[in-house]
């Protein structure tokens, strides 16, 4: 096959798309930062200087990795993107850049795409990296052992066309409008250590860094790849994961300078730092992306959509905001952002806080004095998260009792459909194309879904939407809104707050980064004298 063109000056999603290694960057929200804050990052612009190379990165995280989830989304992205790379990355426009996909061409019907990969890739072990591990990477996903979040979209590639070791076409089902989603989300690993891998005992990849020890429930170490691909990088020495359950504690390690980063801080114990020049906060439209409350519509009293809408009505969303998260994050009713092709004013703010509504609703229904169980994860985020809910609930007439439960065990539950009628936890996935997140996320996925919600009209929409090449057209837009009329109304996802993943780093540690899943990116991150 001859060499790929370059692509014209503004490519569109089924053309040739052909970019470089720099540049790629990543949105934030905004309005989330004090002045302070923003005079601060200016100097530290500054300040900065010029990358040095050494020294050990230390971030700090309350819950540890789970390795049988290694290739869902989960505790797992502080990881993923140390030890292994993805075939491309989303900029801030979601156009997708190089990674080890080097170009790449979508057929005009949408029915296949061909990769040109990077020829000077090595894995860990020292082994080459070829096509032959894209082909094992999909195929791992399409495994359902794996709980690939995206699973769906992998299963749409049916055939592999090798044209040497380092060309590759994907055959594909049919048109797919979050395929490159698939290919950001899709850490390639090792084939010959994969089992290994999903036991935590080795991690083999083509990353920035290899595993050199892991103490379950207490660290990870990580040293320099010095075979990485990616010139003079990564400049870090070496990245420790610390696990600190404890709230109190995981901010003190931050105080005292013993880790460097972390993205497990309280809202409220965040804004306690906003005003304090020893830390840069900086708050991702990436990661987590929302919180909300699931239900489940089998479940007594809650299904009766009523009851559901009564919920959502009852909820305080800018007083979580304010409370729960610190003033880091966006009351919405829906589950998009506003990068979101499917963002509209009128589908965030359709639900306030309106307890008389929602009484009424529930006499409507039957269900004025009722009693709910309630699941959260016992971190001190989403605890207090429950609170401030448990709270405006019980001024409607729902009594609910909470059921704490460590994030792993919540991370089951939701993908086997073992929640209790009520739950609160974040879901990301709707930074990306739209119809990802119906189809790949847990809680709204239109197939198999947390909360048991089960409809064909929900499924055509959803289906309609992900058929497609584009995902920006009118026609796109217009089932992306006829999907959010179908959330808003049966409210078996409730959505309250828009907030993506919190920074918090000491000054001393630069270049850090997220990627549109919230993988940890290290590549360009160093520490200053």
């Amino acid at each position: 096959m001859t060499a790929l063109p370059r692509p014209p000056a503004a490519p569109s999603r089924r053309a040739l798309l052909r970019a470089g290694l720099a540049g790629a960057g990543l949105l934030t929200l905004a309005g989330c930062r004090s002045a302070v804050e923003h005079a601060r990052n200016a100097a530290d612009a500054v300040d900065a200087g010029s990358p040095r190379r050494g020294g050990v990165l230390t971030v700090s995280t309350g819950i540890d990795v789970t390795p049988s989830l290694l290739f869902a989304v989960s505790a797992n992205t502080l990881v993923q993107r140390l030890v292994f790379n993805t075939l491309t990355r989303y900029d801030d426009r979601l156009q997708p850049q190089p990674e080890l996909a080097t170009a790449w061409q979508t057929a005009p019907d949408g029915l296949s795409v061909t990769l040109r990969l990077r020829e000077d890739v090595l894995f860990h072990s020292g082994r080459r990296f070829t096509a032959d591990d894209v082909v094992f990477a999909v195929r791992n996903l399409q495994n359902p052992a794996r709980s690939a979040q995206l699973r769906s979209t992998a299963a749409t590639v049916t055939d592999f066309r090798r044209n040497g070791d380092f060309e590759l076409t994907l055959v594909l089902a049919h048109p797919v409008s979050n395929l490159f989603d698939l290919f950001e989300f899709m850490i390639i690993p090792d084939r010959e250590s994969i089992e290994d891998a999903v036991a935590g005992t080795r991690l083999i990849g083509t990353g920035p860094f290899a595993l050199t020890g892991r103490k379950p429930g207490s660290s990870l170490s990580f040293a320099r790849n010095e075979r990485y691909w990616n010139p003079g990088r990564p400049y870090l020495d070496g990245v420790e994961i610390r696990i600190i359950p404890q709230a109190e504690s995981l901010l003190s390690s931050l105080r005292t300078g013993q880790t460097h980063l972390s993205y497990n801080i309280r809202g409220k114990d965040v804004a306690t730092l906003r005003t304090d020049p020893r830390f840069r906060i900086k708050q991702y439209d990436t990661g987590s992306g929302a919180h909300y409350i699931g239900v489940d519509v089998t479940a007594e009293h809650v299904r009766d959509k009523r009851v559901r809408q009564a919920i959502a009505w009852a909820v305080d969303r800018d007083r979580l905001v304010q409370q729960a998260l610190g003033g880091y994050g966006t009351a919405s009713s829906v589950p998009w952002p506003r990068s979101s092709p499917a963002y509209t004013e009128a589908g965030a703010t359709h639900y306030r806080h309106d307890p008389e509504r929602a009484r009424a609703l529930l006499r409507e229904a039957g269900a004025e004095h009722i009693t709910l169980p309630f699941a959260h994860s016992n971190e001190a985020g989403p605890t207090a998260i429950a609170q401030v809910l448990q709270y405006d609930l019980r001024q409607v007439g729902i009594e609910t009792v909470l059921q704490p439960a460590d994030s792993p065990t919540m991370q089951k539950q939701l993908i086997s459909q073992a929640m209790p009628a009520l739950w609160t936890l974040s879901h990301g996935f709707a930074q990306l194309q739209p119809a990802t997140l119906a189809v790949s996320a847990y809680p709204f996925n239109e197939a198999r879904n947390s909360s048991r919600f089960d409809s064909p009209a929900y499924t055509d929409l959803v289906q309609r939407a992900w058929n497609r090449g584009d995902g920006d057209s009118p026609e796109a837009r217009a089932l992306h809104q006829q999907i959010t009329e179908v959330l808003l109304d049966e409210e078996f996802v409730i959505d309250l707050a828009i907030a993506g993943l919190v920074e918090v780093a000491g000054r001393r540690a630069r270049g850090v980064t997220l990627n549109k899943f919230g993988y940890l990116n290290l590549d360009d991150a160093y520490l200053t004298a």
